[in-house]
């Protein structure tokens, strides 16, 4: 259950360290992306509900939210596409400034009619449901549908990857962006196309996650990225470019949260995670590029 939302944005951070880039922005936008799908879906009776005059809930405005937020993603994703193709701009730099951006929206939309900054809760049944409900059970244990929304996720994103001529053009311009161009293949629009690709699947997180925590507040995903991060080094998507599967990345991502689920249930402290988090990041990474600089 863990694992498989943080799948859903490792597999969108995942094109672009195929592209030798990287994404800040990803914990931000799924926590906007979670705000605004939780705003749009709380119940109609709850007292402090943000905007009042919203349709019911249901299933059919439940998935116009979530195409919502997918959307809203998307958007963040392109615009981050097109500044680093446009104007060849480092991805560092980009994603940076729309991480800044976003939490700056983040906390405008945090305060507006009244909610001065206060967590957003009281979300409907049908949401809950919709995300969290039972599926079916491994002994005593519950299984949720979002596990199942992962997987197909999961299955799309392979299928991208592995059986389209878009995947194939993103593993070419990651690999070496000069000769792709020389082959025919459009870089600028590949480029934009794995960043909005990627920013589609950190909505779709934030709708997930809308309903898993149960209550959003401003700082909801943050450093988010750096778990997407690591367990895509972890699977073996290179920062060379040109390198990865969708199924290293599942295995990093499950490995990682086996790492700190024991972690944790050994009674290490949550700042101490922090500092094995980043030393696990630095140590794959490095490891990575030795094995780069050892076939070259």
């Amino acid at each position: 259950s863990q694992a498989s939302t943080r799948a859903i944005m490792a597999l969108g951070a995942a094109g672009l360290i195929v592209l030798q880039g990287t994404d800040l922005s990803a914990g931000r936008v799924s926590g906007l992306t979670a705000a605004f799908a939780a705003v749009m879906l709380q119940k109609s009776d709850f007292a402090n509900k943000m905007f009042q005059n919203l349709p019911e809930v249901t299933i059919g405005w439940i998935l116009v939210v979530m195409l919502g937020v997918v959307a809203i993603g998307a958007v963040i994703g392109l615009v981050n596409g097109y500044f680093v193709a446009k104007f060849s701009l480092h991805p560092f730099i980009v994603t940076l400034s729309t991480q800044l951006i976003t939490y700056g929206v983040i906390l405008w939309f945090f305060a507006l009619n009244g909610n001065n900054g206060q967590p957003i809760s009281g979300l409907s049944d049908e949401y809950k449901t919709f995300v969290n409900g039972e599926m079916f059970r491994l002994g005593n244990v519950a299984v949720p549908r979002y596990v199942l929304y992962a997987v197909v996720l999961i299955a799309i994103m392979w299928f991208i990857w592995n059986k389209t001529t878009f995947g194939k053009n993103m593993f070419a311009v990651g690999s070496n962006a000069e000769a792709a161009k020389v082959s025919g293949v459009n870089v600028f629009w590949t480029t934009v196309l794995v960043h909005t690709l990627a920013g589609a699947a950190y909505g779709y997180t934030g709708f997930i996650e809308g309903a898993r925590s149960g209550s959003i507040a401003a700082n909801s995903g943050l450093n988010t990225e750096c778990d997407a991060i690591a367990a895509c080094v972890i699977g073996g998507v290179s920062f060379v470019g040109g390198t990865g599967k969708i199924s290293g990345i599942i295995l990093g991502v499950v490995i990682l949260r086996l790492i700190f689920v024991a972690l944790t249930m050994l009674g290490v402290d949550s700042s101490s995670l922090y500092i094995i988090k980043g030393a696990i990041i630095l140590a794959a990474c490095a490891l990575d590029m030795r094995k780069y600089l050892v076939k070259k």
